[in-house]
């Protein structure tokens, strides 16, 4: 039917769709042999706003920023995990960028936010050991399961240099309007700075600033 309407042989709309499929352009159920858009064109779809969001975010980050004196971050929620899209770091402080890495999901602020108010993402992370990265890591399913709760009631994750020990910080989730997250919004820097005392202050600035976001995303 598909070959039809299109104006294409039967073999021609199959050597497309192959193609496409070969891509995650689309997908087929082999029992149906029912087409679906795939998961790449989803992420495409989705795009858009995501970039959209990126540029409507450099101002709360640069504001983030200039609160806090520390970097402040947005990463974007992908298929896979989280991806950091945008920082904006004082000009007074020296320090890395994390743009354009992933990170694992149960070692860092952004991570815990992200599976906190996420449905269906926890459950790996709360039935298993988890791999430790520095002394802090917390790799128990039990604490994991623990922290994740935490994290979602007081709003942001918190992060005391368990991926690598130089970084500690807060994240905070950007919802869409069926209270998913689309992205996280986190500070970071050294635990000599951004100290046990801090990070309830901190995470309550990112907090706000997610909300905000949220609220016009």
């Amino acid at each position: 039917m598909l070959g039809e309407t299109c104006g294409l042989n039967r073999a021609t709309a199959w050597r497309i769709l192959s193609t496409m499929e070969s891509h995650d352009l689309v997908a087929c159920q082999r029992d149906t042999g029912q087409w679906t858009i795939g998961r790449a064109l989803v992420e495409m779809a989705q795009l858009g706003g995501t970039d959209a969001l990126r540029l409507a975010a450099h101002g709360t980050l640069e504001r983030l920023s200039m609160q806090s004196g520390e970097t402040a971050a947005l990463a974007l929620v992908t298929g896979g995990g989280l991806s950091y899209v945008d920082d904006v770091t004082p000009s007074a402080v020296v320090c890395a960028s994390w743009r354009g890495r992933t990170v694992p999901l149960h070692a860092t602020s952004t991570g815990k936010a992200l599976l906190a108010f996420s449905d269906g993402r926890t459950h790996r992370f709360t039935r298993r050991e988890l791999v430790r990265y520095t002394s802090t890591t917390i790799t128990s399913p039990g604490e994991m399961a623990e922290e994740l709760a935490e994290t979602r009631r007081r709003g942001y994750g918190v992060c005391r240099g368990e991926y690598e020990e130089s970084a500690w910080g807060v994240s905070a989730p950007v919802l869409d309007s069926h209270g998913r997250p689309v992205a996280v919004v986190s500070l970071w820097g050294p635990g000599d700075r951004i100290t046990e005392e801090r990070l309830g202050p901190l995470g309550e600035l990112v907090r706000e600033a997610a909300l905000r976001l949220s609220s016009s995303h």
